[in-house]
């Protein structure tokens, strides 16, 4: 069995150092993690459009890549949709590999060591991530909306650099996920008000005087603003691990010049100057879905001039649930003891999609992933409203929107287009492939609550190209094999509907 040790040894050196107590569960947590991130792996490598693959060959044992060197690589049929740990191993040839990271270094394929390395620091990450969870019951309800973002675990149920977090010490992934429940010091740092960029409405309690307080994510001030921070505010991490909900207050996303899976996370100029007028343009298609659909504002932005010094006000989700209700990320479902019945999941399903493509009919593609989008709950579980927040990467139609008499406002350029093909993908990758088949957690799952979800719906003409075409995702893996390559890049599916 090949098995590359390196980011796991160094995970283990500074365990031992920083919390020696939890380095027996680290090391019992890894197997696991190896099949996690070798399971999402494998679901790229199955289903990318990679150009060193020549065909794909189906058998009753399972399924093999061709490589374009005469290889073969060999593993199991992959279900596209599954979020369970079911690959523990594959054969290139004749050599079996249980871990992604050696795996990737020895196809040695055009960037390979670089993903290696990723994938290294992901298992790694994840089985750090779950080590610190032993002993901490799941069943209760969290009585705040941060509590829910704090149990998950896993991150990303389909990226195979779910938990890479290079440039980050075990003491940070400590001090700062968060899966380990911490509580982070965010420094506040006044600037002069001649030198940041606002909109919306900056509030009194981050003000100076005539300065502008910007809130900074600890890990930003000490490695990328090299400045210490003698003012702070407590916060609890959020999924996003960047964004912060203050307590009694709003969240906080703030610069966070790192690589956590895929993005560096900062916050663009563009993107604060638009955050006001794209935060009020929202509220129109949210307004067509019968109250289905909430849409967190943006109460005010920020930056001192870079993206690596900037900060984001956001009103929290908890402020749409009335009486009893409960809103949690869509991703956050799987952590629950909801009773995930068919019904229920056609229930979710159908309400997902109303809202979706009633957005999409309009003009507007959301990027609904397991994080953007939540969902409100009623005391006895059952799925009421949806709650979006973070409008950063939708996509905006103007010939959609004209024909419903909605003008677009002035919005980054990347946000506008009538491309049909663009629109959906941006849709049906987010919700379907992602946020939905997340929950699910299979292919028959998910097959069965989308045909009973889709019965009901209004026949548009992008309800009939989710039920023909093949199922957009985001082709993960192939993203990360070229670097040189900007933007996003498509797989797809097999589609469920179908």
């Amino acid at each position: 069995m090949h098995r590359s040790p390196t980011a796991e040894a160094e995970v283990t050196d500074e365990l031992a150092v920083v919390r020696p107590g939890l380095l027996p569960r680290y090391e019992a947590e890894l197997p696991g993690a190896r099949a996690a991130v070798l399971s999402r792996l494998w679901r790229g490598l199955a289903h990318d459009p990679l150009p060193w693959v020549t065909r794909r060959e189906q058998g009753r044992d399972g399924l093999t890549l061709c490589l374009s060197d005469g290889r073969r690589l060999h593993g199991p049929r992959p279900d596209p949709y599954a979020t369970g740990a079911y690959v523990t191993v594959v054969r290139l040839d004749e050599a079996e590999y249980d871990d992604p990271a050696r795996l990737v270094t020895d196809l040695a394929v055009p960037h390979s060591a670089s993903f290696a390395a990723e994938l290294g620091h992901s298992v790694a990450s994840l089985a750090l991530s779950r080590a610190g969870q032993e002993g901490r019951a799941t069943d209760a309800w969290p009585g705040s909306d941060w509590e829910w973002e704090q149990r998950i675990v896993d991150g990303h149920p389909f990226h195979p650099t779910c938990r890479s977090r290079p440039g980050f010490s075990v003491a940070e992934q400590l001090a700062y996920g968060p899966e380990h429940r911490p509580v982070v010091e965010l420094g506040l740092v006044p600037v002069r008000a001649e030198e940041c960029l606002v909109t919306g409405v900056w509030p009194r309690e981050l003000r100076d005087g005539e300065r502008v307080v910007l809130p900074v994510h600890p890990w930003q001030a000490a490695h990328v603003l090299k400045r210490v921070c003698e003012e702070r505010r407590a916060g609890h991490p959020l999924m996003a691990l960047r964004t912060l909900a203050l307590p009694g207050g709003p969240h906080v996303k703030t610069s966070l010049s790192a690589r956590l899976t895929s993005s560096v996370r900062d916050i663009s100029l563009p993107s604060v100057a638009a955050s006001a007028v794209l935060s009020e343009f929202a509220e129109t298609p949210a307004a067509h879905t019968d109250g289905l659909l909430h849409v967190t504002r943006t109460l005010g932005a920020a930056a001192a001039g870079s993206p690596d010094f900037a900060a984001v006000l956001r009103e929290p989700p908890e402020a749409y649930a009335t009486g009893g209700e409960r809103v949690l990320p869509v991703a956050a479902l799987a952590t629950t003891e909801l009773p995930r019945s068919p019904a229920w999941l056609a229930g979710f399903a159908r309400l997902a999609l109303t809202v979706g493509l009633r957005l999409l009919e309009l003009g507007v593609a959301l990027e609904a992933h397991g994080q953007n989008l939540l969902v409100i709950l009623s005391p006895a579980g059952d799925p009421l409203r949806l709650v979006y927040r973070d409008l950063a990467d939708i996509r905006v139609s103007p010939a959609r929107l004209a024909r419903h008499g909605i003008t677009v406002p002035g919005l980054p350029a990347r946000m506008v287009t009538d491309d049909e093909r663009t629109l959906r993908r941006k849709l049906f990758g987010s919700l379907v492939a992602g946020a939905l088949a997340g929950t699910a957690g299979s292919g028959p799952a998910l097959t069965e609550a989308l045909r009973t979800a889709v019965r009901d719906l209004p026949r548009t003409p992008d309800l009939a190209a989710l039920r023909a075409d093949p199922l957009p995702t985001k082709a993960l893996t192939l993203m990360r094999l070229s670097p040189q390559t900007a933007g996003d890049q498509w797989a797809e599916l097999p589609n469920p509907l179908a």
